[in-house]
């Protein structure tokens, strides 16, 4: 089958191969024939080693697909049935899983990272985040994936494996915005558009994006952006419109130190700032103990939006069915497998998208 391959970690480009086999479908696990896949920033982190990925591997982890195989002891699917995968797939049992946290579990995320999910000839081939959509088929345990209705378009269910959960979820399940609150977001591209439109959900009074590329406020403005601003404008923004006392939420979905800080900074004193973008491990923030202590902020780390999926997906889906989510306004372009190292590219030098999807 085709897929597209990242040789080793620091390549700028993966290769496009037809000879790429998937792993065996264990009897807990099922075949997915990937259908519609998001091209997402974390793919190029994962490619420049910002995030954990091993290689040689199989890039992509937002995508959903058709069943098509099924192990023995598997009786949640059936051959033909519809599914979003999610790259954590919840065990059910752990701490973290009992306690209501799945989007933190690691007995089935970590299995299916370190052990590889396809094969060129008899060189083993990880999957990026024990997933790898970057290719016409893949095997995942059956906990990775969620079933959907075959009336919801593969591309509409792809965004919500990755970009939408993230970004919705950070604002209702991690930050738990209130309705009349005021909200900062740090980035304009799909994961913060997202989180744009989980604050208006939340019944937000004020929304401010913050994006340097002002060819991005249009898109920001209309998924519920009450002002945009660069990041040189919005001191002027802070001053006028809370009289310097911040905002009751600011997000951050860059990732970077230095946003990172402006998220803390702009929030008001008591106030939330929350980081949602998937930063370097070796990116330093730096607070002081003071600070900390007088201001009385909380701050929040936000992984994969706090997401519950068997709750979460079926949740955001019917937000779309309602036209109270806008998902189908976030494609910005269908491009095909081959076309994969010009969306990547597209990515890195900042272009105005939000979402590309690859089809199958």
């Amino acid at each position: 089958m085709k897929a597209a391959v990242l040789n080793q970690i620091g390549d700028t480009k993966l290769e496009l191969r037809d000879d790429v086999t998937t792993a065996a479908v264990g009897p807990r696990e099922i075949r997915i024939r990937v259908r519609a896949t998001g091209v997402c920033h974390s793919d190029v982190s994962a490619m420049d080693g910002t995030l954990p990925a091993l290689a040689p591997g199989i890039v992509g982890h937002e995508g959903a697909g058709e069943v098509v195989e099924i192990g023995s002891r598997v009786t949640e699917f059936q051959n033909g049935d519809h599914a979003v995968l999610t790259f954590v797939p919840p065990c059910g049992d752990c701490v973290n899983c009992v306690g209501g946290r799945p989007h933190l579990c690691a007995i089935h995320a970590v299995a299916a990272f370190v052990n590889p999910r396809f094969r060129i000839g008899d060189t083993p081939v990880f999957g990026y985040a024990g997933t790898g959509t970057f290719a016409e088929e893949l095997v995942v345990p059956v906990e990775g994936a969620v079933r959907i209705d075959d009336d919801v378009p593969f591309e509409i269910a792809a965004l919500v494996a990755c970009g939408v959960m993230t970004g919705v979820g950070a604002v209702i399940n991690t930050a738990k915005v209130s309705a009349g609150s005021t909200v900062l977001v740090f980035g304009c591209g799909g994961v913060g558009i997202s989180v744009i439109q989980g604050a208006r959900l939340s019944g937000a009074s004020q929304v401010v994006a913050v994006d340097p590329l002002t060819e991005k406020h249009e898109a920001a403005r209309h998924f519920g952006a009450t002002h945009t601003v660069t990041p040189d404008e919005l001191p002027g923004l802070h001053a006028s419109l809370t009289a310097s006392q911040g905002w009751d939420y600011a997000f951050d979905v860059v990732g970077a130190p230095v946003t990172i800080r402006a998220a803390w900074d702009n929030a008001r004193r008591g106030g939330t700032a929350v980081v949602v973008g998937a930063g370097r491990g070796d990116a330093m923030v730096q607070f002081s103990a003071q600070e900390l202590f007088l201001h009385d902020k909380r701050l929040l780390g936000s992984f994969y939006g706090g997401a519950d999926v068997r709750r979460d997906y079926p949740r955001l889906l019917a937000l779309w069915r309602a036209g109270r989510l806008d998902l189908d306004s976030m494609i910005s372009k269908r491009i095909t497998l081959d076309e994969i190292n010009e969306g990547l590219q597209a990515l890195k030098d900042g272009a105005n998208v939000i979402r590309q999807i690859v089809t199958f």
